[in-house]
């Protein structure tokens, strides 16, 4: 058969998502929804102790109850093994359940209940009494714990930090603090794992197929090719949907018992065991000259790890792209404690990062006399200002011009505390936002099909964000085709090693795989003539050399965020009026689904603003409202005008063009909220969520200032 090319209507041109209709009819299938034939149901008990050995499991009881076909625990389960490296560094020691008696923190895995539906296998579970011998446990999150210190490779130093600080016409020293925070992705944790003709093959809700996949095989000593992993829809992942223990359990249930076996997790579970955003406690310290130049720029961070696994949550490497200064000191901290050890959650490091350093900048513009914009532009960087590296492109500039321009950011009265809206005080805030533009080694294919349509494989992962469609646009734009003549298949780890939906470098790194794979295969095609054999044409590709030939500079996309807030501060009330972000992310592949990350980031920054908050209580060590009802996330009546726009962003030297929109969103929403709040008020809020009770209390405090001072 003969080809015929058209023109293609693919990248930049807004596409609606390829599944959209599957997904709103119901016809896609997610994790825990595709039937099996003699289906078992496992459910996992967690522990009630934060610290301490298990004495006795009594299991004998329960499974003489209906239904119940197994019960494992460290006494009986299979022996694992997680003393290697993966794609993503060495698993969490929590994947290793039921390997001994230890308790290391409150909600750890101590068995797994199998049962013929998951009703029976809940009641089982529920029923199942486990003794413990109880040890002291420390779960507290303070500045000054005995155990903190300084990983390797947490610290960046230029200057002398103190001598430029002395010289400074105006030095702020301020500490924020953000709280524990939940990824609270829309469908929860699940899996089903079957042995199908000696092959263990997995139905999974992932964020990387082939990352699960190899994984498991290491952990449990088999072949690569022995382990087959997939994952089509995934109802949101945000970092969390990595492997976990719910993997590992229902692997040995489905080994033990010879048939399939599903194991879902609950919210409250999903609470527990998945990972979640570590508190901070930051300093920032900034000097600077009279004209706003900065002349010091120190930006301390403490988090949280557990006593398993170092996990660095780090925020202060938000400012070593972002902004000049002579004297430039920023280094994290970690504190172990008896705690589930923390995870990447959408924008780690930068989310709560920015929220410290552009809250800090609009308080010495404030010392200063100065606008906050024409503070940032003062010290925009020429090159890395810490690496020295130059940039690969940078439009801060003009995303902070043409969202003031948008915004109506010139008519802002700059004084806190003058305008009102009835009983509301009305204050506009600003602050930027960055986050890096990686790239990974991806392997695709492509392949010409004798009916004149083109199949593309690669190990993507769509958590929700519309990579299917991006790639589809990609491939075709590549080939030089129409979208609907191509076909792509994601999230099955057979079609090779790719890089995870993470970082905002899944687009870029799937992206660069499937259009290097495509223009190989119209390579082929050429020598063919156009003329495709029945068999069809396949062009495969990997990246890992095309990476080498990226030259060494710094790669970041870039972001301002513009918030107009409305504050009562008789109920404590704040409410998020209209929100605006401008972006420079590189090459827009799909504008729908793009304004729809970007918007999805921005909600989500709303809800670090002013709602999320986990809260551990510290003498049971677990959480207090693991739920919805307790854990608080921003709704449709949170978010009311919200818009995302981007700027013209080329990279000559990047073949790929692409940044990654994911993350970028959420970065600097909160500052942006937060210093605006201060507008509103008079009143600047350091810690995070901006509650009502913290709004009164300022509020308090303020009015006690005011009339001590007359």
């Amino acid at each position: 058969m003969t080809t015929t090319t058209a023109k293609a209507d693919a990248v930049g041109v807004a596409h609606t998502r390829i599944e959209g209709r599957e997904k709103v009819t119901g016809a896609a299938r997610y994790a825990s929804e595709i039937p099996f034939t003699g289906l078992a149901h496992g459910w996992l008990v967690l522990s009630t102790v934060a610290r301490g050995r298990i004495r006795e499991i009594d299991d004998e009881a329960v499974l003489a109850l209906p239904g119940v076909l197994a019960v494992l625990h460290h006494q009986n389960a299979p022996r694992v093994t997680i003393d290697f490296f993966g794609a993503l560094g060495q698993p969490d020691p929590i994947v290793a359940v039921f390997q001994d008696d230890r308790v290391p923190h409150a909600g750890w895995p101590v068995a797994l209940v199998v049962a013929e539906t998951p009703e029976q296998a809940r009641e089982a579970a529920e029923a199942l009494v486990v003794t413990y011998e109880r040890e002291p446990h420390d779960i507290a999150f303070r500045a000054d714990h005995p155990g903190t210190y300084t990983p390797q490779e947490s610290a960046a130093e230029k200057g002398d930090l103190e001598a430029e600080l002395a010289a400074s016409a105006v030095v702020l020293d301020a500490s924020y603090t953000t709280p524990e925070q939940h990824h609270s992705a829309m469908e929860p944790h699940a899996v089903t794992v079957r042995w199908d003709s000696g092959r263990l093959e997995l139905f999974d809700s992932n964020q990387g197929s082939k990352w699960i996949a190899d994984d498991l095989a290491r952990m449990f000593s088999l072949d690569e090719s022995a382990v087959h992993v997939r994952s089509e829809h995934v109802g949101g992942a945000f970092g969390s949907k990595g492997l976990r223990s719910h993997h590992v359990a229902a692997v040995m249930a489905a080994t033990q018992l010879q048939r399939p076996v599903r194991v879902a997790l609950t919210r409250r579970q999903v609470f527990a065991i998945t990972g979640y955003r570590s508190p901070t406690a930051q300093r920032v310290r900034l000097g600077a000259d009279p004209d706003g130049r900065l002349r010091a720029l120190s930006h301390e961070n403490q988090s949280l790890t557990s006593n398993l696994r170092e996990f660095v949550e780090g925020s202060a490497g938000y400012a070593r792209s972002m902004y000049d200064a002579v004297a430039h000191h920023t280094v994290n901290r970690v504190v172990p404690v008896d705690v589930g050890t923390p995870t990447w959650m959408r924008a780690p490091g930068e989310a709560p990062g920015s929220y410290a350093v552009e809250s800090a900048l609009d308080e010495i513009a404030e010392k200063l006399g100065m606008d906050p914009i024409a503070l940032r532009l003062r010290n925009e960087p020429a090159v890395g200002p810490v690496s020295g590296l130059p940039f690969a492109s940078r439009n801060l500039i003009g995303c902070l011009e043409d969202g003031a321009r948008r915004f109506g950011w010139a008519e802002r009265d700059p004084r806190p505390r003058v305008r009102r809206d009835g009983r509301w005080l009305l204050g506009t805030g600003v602050a930027a936002a960055t986050f890096p533009s990686g790239v990974a080694p991806t392997t695709a294919s492509a392949t010409a099909e004798p009916d004149g349509t083109f199949t593309v494989k690669v190990t993507a992962a769509d958590v929700g964000t519309g990579a299917r469609t991006a790639l589809t646009l990609v491939a075709a734009d590549a080939l030089d085709v129409a979208p609907d003549r191509v076909h792509v298949r994601i999230a099955d780890s057979d079609f090779g090693p790719a890089w995870v939906a993470g970082g905002s470098m899944g687009t870029r790194s799937w992206g660069w795989a499937v259009m290097s794979a495509a223009r190989e295969l119209r390579e082929q095609l050429a020598l063919l003539g156009g003329e495709i054999p029945a068999e069809g044409v396949t062009a495969r590709t990997d990246t890992t050399a095309l990476m080498a030939t990226l030259a060494q500079k710094e790669r970041y996309a870039y972001g301002a965020q513009f918030a107009e807030v409305a504050v009562d501060v008789a109920t404590g009330e704040v409410r998020v009026r209209r929100m605006l972000g401008v972006f420079a992310a590189g090459r827009i592949v799909n504008p729908l689904t793009a304004r729809s990350q970007l918007i999805g980031g921005m909600t989500w920054g709303i809800s670090m603003a002013l709602h999320e908050e986990a809260v551990r209580d510290e003498a049971s060590g677990g959480h207090v409202g693991a739920d919805f009802a307790g854990y608080h996330v921003a709704a449709h009546a949170d978010v009311p005008a919200v818009e995302a726009h981007w700027v013209d962003d080329p990279d000559p030297d990047d073949p790929v063009g692409i940044k990654g929109v994911g993350e970028i969103g959420i970065v600097g929403t909160a500052a942006a909220i937060g210093n605006a709040v201060w507008h509103a008020t008079g009143v600047r809020h350091r810690d995070l969520p901006i509650r009502p009770d913290r709004v009164l209390l300022a509020e308090a405090r303020r009015a006690e200032r005011t009339e001590r001072d007359a």
